[in-house]
C-alpha cells in the first residue's frame, strides 16, 4: 500500500504553509505499510512556542480554504510545544525544537519511505540546527560582555 493522491495533496499543501510561516525541517513519511490508521506524517518544527502555533495555524487555514478538510483532531494546543493535527489520511506534527530533538520522531519512521515535498519545504532542512547555532553564538556573546 502507498499514500493515496489525496494523502499526497494534503502532505504538499500543509508543507508549503508550513515552509512558508517559516518552519524548520520539513519533512514527510509515507505510513500506510506500518499504520492502518493514516496514510502519512507531516513533521515540522520551530524555535518557539508562537512560531509553532502560527505554522499550525496557518496549515488548518490553507487546508480548509484550498482542500475543504478540517481535522477531526487537534492536541497539544494550551502549551504550543508539540501540536498534532489528525486528518484521518494526515498526520501533521508542529513540535518546538527541543521536542522535536528529544521525541525524535525521524527515528522511528525512518525506515518508511519518505514523500516528495515542495522545494520551499525541502529547504528548510537543517534550519533548526543552523538556529541553535546562532543561538549560541548570540548566547555567547552577551555572556561575554557581561564579564568586561
Amino acid at each position: 500500500m502507498t499514500a493515496t493522491d489525496r494523502s499526497i495533496e494534503l502532505i504538499n499543501t500543509a508543507a508549503q504553509a508550513a515552509a512558508d510561516k517559516l518552519a524548520h525541517d520539513i519533512i514527510a513519511y509515507d505510513v500506510s505499510d506500518v499504520l492502518s490508521i493514516t496514510d502519512a506524517f507531516l513533521l515540522a518544527s520551530a524555535p518557539n512556542d508562537r512560531q509553532v502555533k502560527s505554522i499550525v495555524d496557518e496549515i488548518e487555514e490553507r487546508l480548509s480554504k484550498e482542500l475543504g478538510t478540517k481535522p477531526v483532531r487537534r492536541e497539544g494546543d494550551r502549551e504550543a510545544r508539540w501540536v498534532l493535527l489528525d486528518y484521518v489520511d494526515i498526520v501533521v506534527h508542529v513540535q518546538h525544537s527541543e521536542e522535536r530533538v528529544f521525541y525524535a520522531l525521524e527515528r522511528l519512521w525512518k525506515d518508511c519511505p519518505e514523500l516528495e515535498l515542495p522545494a520551499d519545504a525541502k529547504e528548510t532542512r537543517g534550519k533548526a540546527e543552523e538556529h541553535a547555532r546562532l543561538r549560541a553564538a548570540e548566547e555567547a556573546t552577551e555572556t561575554d560582555g557581561d564579564w568586561r
